[in-house]
């Protein structure tokens, strides 16, 4: 039994937006493998990565209303006062924005930063440039919730990247969402983008891995001064 239960805690569910591309690409293995059996085993390596791709680790996410948790995996890869986009209504001033960038070898899966209501959702059409460019921001197809806390209004972004198309978000607007609650999922490879009000300070470093549901973003409240990290 204790094999089993190992079995068990290795094993990553795939999410249900992913059974179709999996499937997808197990039959296109086979029907490769027909015409040439070494290229079964290359769409069955495909078929993995795909699984792995769509995969939706449980998260244990800290319920403390003064933290902003990481709404995506992946690499940290801006931390800057940045004016919002203009169709979060969220003001001409410029918020802290934290970007975690998303690789095709990272979860997809995307979670509330903060517990809240949701105010507003909206969709803006664009291109797909790289999402780890700042400019994608502005230019990429993107897909803005604004959230209600107890520490203001939070804009959570989701921005297509090169090889993106599709943005999903479960969302609805004036329902509540929970700190590390699954909202969305993007495909494949993308950005995730947190805009905060004064008092948010990051607890976070350019570079750092984050992970979403888990890693501190940024703290309300903290009379702590700005991280300092050591590269080793």
């Amino acid at each position: 039994m204790s094999l089993l239960n190992t079995v068990r805690n290795t094993i990553v569910p795939v999410h249900k937006e992913g059974y179709v591309f999996v499937a997808a690409f197990f039959v296109a293995s086979l029907i490769l493998g027909w015409i040439f059996e070494p290229l079964f085993w290359v769409g069955l390596v495909l078929t993995l990565w795909c699984a792995y791709f769509f995969r939706d680790p449980e998260r244990m996410t800290p319920q403390d209303d003064d933290l902003v948790i990481s709404p995506a995996d992946g690499k940290v890869s801006s931390i800057q006062m940045v004016t919002p986009p203009a169709e979060l209504n969220l003001g001409n001033e410029p918020m802290l924005r934290i970007s975690v960038f998303m690789n095709v070898f990272n979860c997809h899966v995307n979670r509330a930063p903060m517990r809240g209501r949701v105010v507003s959702i909206n969709y803006r059409s664009g291109s797909f440039v790289n999402a780890e460019l700042d400019k994608a921001s502005e230019d990429n197809e993107r897909n803005g919730l604004v959230i209600e806390t107890v520490h203001g209004q939070i804009g959570v972004v989701q921005i297509a990247g090169l090889v993106a198309r599709r943005i999903l978000c479960w969302a609805n607007n004036n329902e509540p969402l929970d700190a590390g609650e699954r909202f969305g999922l993007i495909r494949f490879g993308s950005r995730l983008d947190v805009f905060l009000p004064a008092g948010a300070a990051a607890r976070v470093s350019l570079g750092q891995t984050a992970i979403a549901g888990e890693t501190v973003l940024a703290e309300f409240g903290s009379p702590k001064g700005p991280v300092i990290s050591r590269r080793s």
